[in-house]
């Protein structure tokens, strides 16, 4: 028997992309898979649309929320109602190739260790109103530096035949990642002495509910391999993404410059701030302590830069400050339950 997949959409507002979306999911080969769709909270025709699907195929099913959980809150709350052995989390703005599933389960199949898969995700565009195809990078997965900066490998390249080598991975990006269910579960975490409402009654979270948004994927795939589970990037495994931030990465400072200038203040504040507590959480202090040059020099430069054109950071570090007891005590229960050595994590650090 073939496993069952489950396809959780977590959307708020994507009046714009919803139908593309759910009719990729539609044209798929696999057949035995269900869709769940959560709503947050949206104020657009996302819900109606949803709707329309679910009423003519019993395997949508919808889920609406009065409150904004966030995207992998939204994610993490419906996993209650995942069936499936692999869960994909996909993003509205996301377009599945017909054989992603299919292929995506031959490839988890092959080995039980694997927790999680990247997809090659190409970009798209509209062009008249219909999806327009590119063989442009969006993303390859997270790859990591001894200065812990974090990329999306690949993003901006035009697809080469190198990108089609099937490899292990320091971590899966956001957009359309595939887990083995029993993987995503075990990175939950139960912190004592921490509110009910921030661990979902007590049953502990998998995703890192204070840091609600943006960077939160990186501290699930860090975890993830902290915790013995591969990550694995399948170029056979195809999607696209309409990525509304960046397109390409930064080569020179005025390039970095104006990149940055394209990426809303909220999100380059939050993802900095999420990245230092993610480094918080799951970094052995041995590998901080033999990279420390490498960090330093990239954090005065990057706050060099903040003083200058992005003052407002400086918020930032007051936030970090407020949430350091919370993150040293999920620190204490990651570390717990870590199975990985510093010298097995050190190989990531490029």
């Amino acid at each position: 028997m073939q496993p069952r997949v489950t396809i959780n959409l977590v959307v708020m507002n994507g009046e714009k992309y919803i139908r593309h979306c759910l009719d990729s999911i539609l044209k798929q080969t696999f057949l035995d898979f269900e869709v769940n769709i959560l709503d947050n909270a949206s104020t657009d025709k996302t819900l109606e649309i949803a709707r329309e699907y679910s009423s003519h195929d019993s395997r949508f099913m919808i889920h609406d929320s009065s409150v904004n959980l966030g995207t992998w809150g939204g994610f993490e709350e419906l996993l209650k109602f995942s069936l499936g052995k692999y869960i994909v989390c996909q993003s509205v703005d996301i377009l599945l190739d017909p054989d992603f599933l299919k292929n995506a389960v031959l490839e988890m199949e092959k080995d039980e260790k694997i927790g999680a898969l990247q997809p090659k995700v190409l970009r798209w565009y509209f062009k008249n109103g219909k999806p327009e195809f590119t063989n442009f990078i969006d993303t390859l997965g997270f790859k990591i530096f001894k200065s812990r900066r974090v990329i999306n490998f690949g993003h901006g390249e035009t697809d080469r035949p190198d990108f089609n080598q099937k490899r292990e991975i320091f971590g899966v990006e956001g957009a359309v990642p595939v887990f083995r269910k029993i993987a995503f579960e075990d990175c939950r975490i139960l912190v004592l002495g921490l509110p009910p409402h921030s661990q979902r009654e007590c049953g502990g979270e998998i995703m890192d509910h204070d840091m609600w948004w943006y960077g939160d994927d990186i501290d699930l795939a860090w975890r993830m391999r902290l915790f013995g589970w591969k990550e694995i990037y399948a170029p056979n495994v195809l999607a696209y993404h309409d990525r509304s931030t960046t397109h390409g990465l930064s080569k020179d400072k005025r390039d970095f410059i104006k990149m940055r200038r394209e990426i809303p203040i909220r999100k380059r504040r939050l993802d900095y701030r999420n990245t230092i507590l993610t480094f918080i959480k799951n970094d052995y202090l041995s590998n901080i302590i033999k990279d420390a040059p490498a960090i330093f020099v990239r954090q005065i430069g990057l706050w060099a830069y903040f003083t200058i054109y992005e003052p407002s950071m400086y918020l930032e570090l007051f936030n970090i400050c407020k949430l350091l007891p919370i993150m040293l005590k999920k620190r204490r229960e990651v570390m717990r339950k870590a199975k990985v050595s510093p010298r097995e994590m050190r190989k990531w650090f490029d």
